[in-house]
């Protein structure tokens, strides 16, 4: 595993405040999308910082907050398991791995999933 070690200086209470504001962020966006498009078996569930979004046959997205590491894990039915830390200079998540935001990550992962236009995740 070639992972860069990240040194994340943000407080707990800067880290629950950015990551609540993205939670907030994609919970809306993804409630909003399946509102409005037609998407068999599209669930999306928040409670207590994990975000679980069910695309049926694709298959589950988990998403959720790790407070003691300062990062944002996601378990993804396509690429699996990424972690993000945030990266002031960018304001953005950023994987450990592949240097992706976790906006980038859904926006591809999303777009190639599901049978729909353009999307524009509102997350960095």
């Amino acid at each position: 595993m070639n992972e860069q070690k990240v040194e994340n200086a943000i407080s707990e209470h800067e880290f629950n405040k950015l990551s609540d504001a993205t939670m907030d962020d994609l919970v809306t966006y993804l409630e909003d999308l399946g509102d409005n498009m037609e998407i068999d078996d599209f669930d999306v569930e928040y409670s207590q910082g994990v975000l679980t979004l069910s695309l049926g046959s694709v298959g589950t997205y988990v998403i959720n907050k790790q407070p003691p590491n300062r990062q944002i894990w996601i378990s993804s039915p396509i690429s699996g398991p990424e972690r993000f830390d945030y990266h002031a200079d960018r304001d953005a998540w950023i994987c450990r791995k592949t240097s992706d935001t976790l906006g980038e990550l859904l926006q591809r992962e999303l777009q190639n999933a599901l049978p729909l236009g353009n999307l524009n995740i509102p997350i960095s």
